[in-house]
């Protein structure tokens, strides 16, 4: 409940004073750390351990001058006689003392968002502050103030928070930490061990979700974290500009967010697959061509004429004959390690079955001595003939370009037809001059992880994951063999050809079969009549996922008929849009765009792209408009969308469902629901 007027009036007072004392800490706190690091570089330590020790302090340094300009706090908790403001990191004037500000993420502060009248956990009184959009942390900006009276049984929807989910979106996207609620909360809180996957509906906050967690575990687990690394993946460079700001906001620089497609990215992409071969490219079952296309190498034709390797030794000859290499050979490919570890494998145990004939001969031998004989070119000319050097060029350039080894790779895989379609209509000379296409990648990724096994990161933040092919899940569940991941999408929302049907199959490629699926079915962004007309296209598409709902009764929904006119038809939605306030996103079939976009140059309207975000109106492509959200949506044409592709209701799905204030379909042919 609001305070009284004269108590509201001295609460702020003594708020904003408590906000200027935080600023003067932090400011302390900054310079502090700067500090450090020139009192660090004296600090009497061995040349690794002082190395160590500078990046650390150098990289705290970093990161307390790059936090961004804010409000230092959002929230306060009563707990006895206890009172601990909460905000987006721990602020203290003096180590040893209470914090100023404690971080969201401290155990104590969680109380801040599962505590309820029913279960105050402790808690008296949560104060939710409201400051002024846009504030960069000047104390005048503290315009309001809520309190809840959990001791009292009092209980309510906290208007900040309303205000604050409803707010214009405008640029980048926001952190949500001051109004993560308690089903967002059990997720962002999750066990580091544990791998999630988060069905989310649109405006459900799963991609915040996500961010947090990161932020959650760096915060919780600093040193398996920062040992292991952690990535987060999105679907595309747009996407990632748009949410770059929100791990910064809570106080964690130098996370890598990329997208696979760059994860992957070893050779530059010259070639563009036909429809049929890139959807056979992204199928589980090339995995098992690629591996048969790797080990066909093995035990070659030179490797196949060799009798015996004979190894001199001063006086003596040393001998290993072919029914023994045989052996080791077949015992090596029986324990399927990795290629470029069975080669040095074979190595090993071809020189301890010499090593063994020495010491029966003359006793034990040197550490130098087994050096030499590794060394010795009988042995590299049979490591080399029986278990050649490989690059994964190789290997996929002979896959795709000789229709004999294909077949023999394939044979029960694939039938003619899909051999006939991956074959290149071209093959070139090497594949030092091969064309490689975005597809060819994921098959250049996969052998490299057989040849060796990728060094995985701690934990994996993987997001529109719906539309990953299997391929590419198995090239994620490489960089994350021991570590954790977070899943998040909306199966809904699946536009790929290969797009999951189910996240069990998802999961199972990811090689985290065990994780559990959470299902985000409240909506906080989109507003409840535009995700009625979502929910109405839902029924349309081959995927079983629940109903969102939404909690705003806001927001607008209206159409538009175009008549003859469409062009003059978006201008006139457009224009209505800019008399509200907010951004506004006009949303295409690809083909229309730049159409669209003339259209409004012509009326006079500055129209941005999707990746400039600064931009009150961005014309967006169809396909790109996935994970963006605007204040007010035009969407272009819904007929033309759906015919753009194979999953086009899928795409409209997501289209519809970018708005934050309000949806116009503007159209000129039948809507497609």
């Amino acid at each position: 409940m609001t305070s009284p007027e004269p108590a509201l009036r001295h609460a702020l007072v003594q708020e904003r004073a408590h906000h200027d004392r935080c600023r003067t800490a932090l400011s302390a706190m900054v310079d502090g750390a700067q500090e450090h690091v020139v009192t660090g570089a004296d600090v009497s330590a061995s040349g690794a351990d002082a190395e160590v020790l500078g990046y650390q302090l150098r990289s705290h340094a970093k990161a307390m001058r790059e936090l961004p300009e804010g409000p230092l706090f959002f929230g306060r908790l009563e707990a006895g006689r206890q009172s601990l403001h909460i905000g987006r990191l721990r602020i203290t004037e003096r180590p040893a003392e209470p914090p100023l500000v404690v971080d969201w993420r401290a155990p104590v502060s969680r109380a801040f968002y599962q505590a309820t009248a029913r279960d105050p956990q402790g808690v008296s009184v949560r104060r939710r502050f409201g400051w002024a959009p846009g504030s960069r942390g000047d104390s005048a900006d503290l315009t309001g103030l809520e309190d809840e009276h959990l001791d009292r049984g009092e209980s309510r929807v906290s208007d900040i928070v309303a205000r604050e989910i409803e707010r214009p979106r405008v640029g980048p996207m926001r952190d949500i930490a001051a109004t993560i609620q308690p089903e967002q909360d059990d997720l962002v809180r999750g066990d580091l061990t544990m791998s999630v996957c988060v069905q989310g509906a649109p405006g459900t906050g799963k991609t915040a979700v996500g961010l947090h967690r990161a932020a959650y575990l760096l915060y919780t687990h600093p040193q398996r974290i920062r040992r292991g690394g952690l990535l987060i993946l999105g679907p595309n460079r747009t996407f990632l500009s748009y949410i770059s700001q929100v791990l910064p906001a809570l106080g964690e620089t130098g996370v890598r967010q990329s997208t696979l497609g760059e994860e992957i990215a070893g050779c530059p992409v010259r070639g563009v697959d036909g429809e049929r071969a890139g959807v056979l490219k992204h199928d589980v079952r090339m995995a098992e061509v690629l591996r048969r296309a790797l080990y066909a190498r093995v035990g070659g034709r030179d490797g196949a004429a060799v009798d015996s390797v004979v190894v001199p030794d001063g006086s003596y000859r040393w001998r290993v004959s072919a029914e023994e290499l045989g052996r080791i050979v077949a015992g090596v490919r029986g324990e399927e390690p990795p290629y470029g570890v069975g080669r040095e494998r074979v190595r090993t145990r071809v020189v301890r079955r010499i090593q063994e004939q020495a010491e029966r001969r003359a006793g034990p031998q040197s550490g130098a001595w087994v050096r030499r004989i590794s060394g010795a070119r009988a042995v590299g000319a049979y490591v080399d003939a029986v278990w050649p050097r490989v690059r994964p060029e190789e290997v996929v350039a002979a896959l795709l370009g000789d229709p004999g080894v294909l077949a023999a790779a394939a044979d029960g895989v694939l039938d003619g037809e899909e051999q006939k379609a991956l074959l290149w209509a071209r093959p070139p000379r090497s594949w030092k001059s091969a064309r490689w296409s975005a597809a060819d990648l994921v098959l250049l990724d996969e052998v490299a992880g057989l040849i060796e096994h990728p060094q995985g990161y701690g934990h994996v933040v993987v997001d529109e994951a719906q539309d990953l092919s299997p391929m590419e899940c198995r090239a994620i569940a490489r960089r994350a063999p021991f570590g954790s991941v977070t899943v998040l999408g909306d199966l809904a929302q699946g536009t790929t050809p290969w797009a999951a049907r189910s996240w069990g199959t998802v999961l199972r490629h990811l090689g985290k079969p065990d994780a559990a699926v959470v299902p985000l079915t409240t909506g906080f962004r989109v507003p409840g009549a535009v995700l009625a007309l979502a929910n109405r296209l839902l029924e349309r598409l081959d995927v079983e996922v629940p109903q969102a709902r939404s909690l705003r009764g806001d927001g607008e929904l209206r159409f538009r008929e175009a008549g003859g006119d469409l062009p003059g038809a978006v201008v006139g939605a457009v224009r209505d849009a800019l008399g509200r306030e907010g951004s506004v996103g006009v949303v295409a079939a690809d083909g229309d765009v730049e159409r669209v976009r003339e259209a409004l140059g012509a009326a006079g309207i500055e129209a941005g792209g999707a990746d400039e975000l600064g931009a009150r109106v961005a014309v967006v492509p169809a396909s790109v408009v996935k994970g963006l959200e605007y204040d007010h949506v035009v969407a272009v044409e819904p007929a033309a969308i759906v015919e753009a592709e194979e999953r086009g209701l899928h795409r409209l799905y997501v289209v519809v469902t970018r708005a934050v204030a309000g949806l116009e379909v503007v159209h000129g042919r039948p809507l497609p629901w």
